[in-house]
């Protein structure tokens, strides 16, 4: 069974603290606040076992700098 609530992430910077994050909106992108800025991740077609079940896997492809 697939839980599309969560997702895993892949790629991106090695100490992101959270590989596993839940989809607080739908849609094909994740972003994920960082150390002043944002991560983006997009959806794959692939999914992953994890302990928490059968999760779909985002990869990571660019970081946006917060201006400040």
């Amino acid at each position: 069974m697939t839980d599309a609530s969560r997702a895993v992430l892949e790629g991106g910077p090695g100490d992101l603290p959270d590989r596993i994050v839940p989809l607080t909106e739908p849609g094909p992108d994740i972003k994920v606040p960082f150390r002043g800025g944002y991560e983006h991740f997009r959806a794959t077609a692939r999914h992953q076992e994890t302990a928490e079940g059968k999760l779909p896997v985002y990869e990571w492809w660019e970081r946006t700098e917060v201006p400040g």
